[in-house]
């Protein structure tokens, strides 16, 4: 499925590329990044800020390539999208769809976050950022 297929589905709308807003959107994904490494808060809103991360830079990929989800399930599209917005592999994008699964766990149902899964999201929220970057320098430099 690409990307059209996903905006003719209703699941995307088109949205115009804002130099202004990516950056915006950057500049919190680093903020969350930097606050979920700090480690006198709990595992829990380490874990939420590291996810932010990873939702607020799945965002930019899409809204990189001008389209912004419009559909309910939103966090599993951004992240699902990722392999077609910037050429992630299905591998990692299981990884990042796994820690959204374990996120709702948390949240819908207060099961604790555990060491293992706060220091998984980080990296993994880190790793995805500088994708993002990457891939706007080296396929939208205009927006980067």
């Amino acid at each position: 499925m690409t990307l059209e297929n996903l905006l003719d589905s209703g699941n995307l709308k088109k949205h115009p590329v804002d130099k202004a807003e990516i950056q915006q959107l950057l500049e919190a994904a680093l903020r969350n990044l930097t606050d979920a490494k700090v480690t006198e808060i709990s595992l829990e809103n380490r874990f939420d800020a590291a996810y932010k991360t990873i939702m607020q830079s799945a965002l930019v990929a899409l809204m990189a390539n001008g389209y912004r989800p419009d559909a309910r399930g939103h966090h599993q599209l951004m992240i699902q999208t990722l392999p077609k917005s910037i050429g992630l592999s299905n591998d990692r994008m299981i990884v990042l769809d796994a820690l959204r699964r374990k996120r709702n766990i948390s949240d819908y149902s207060g099961a604790p976050v555990d060491e293992k899964s706060t220091e998984a999201c980080i990296s993994e929220a880190q790793n995805l950022l500088s994708d993002i970057n990457n891939w706007l320098y080296e396929h939208r430099p205009e927006l980067a």
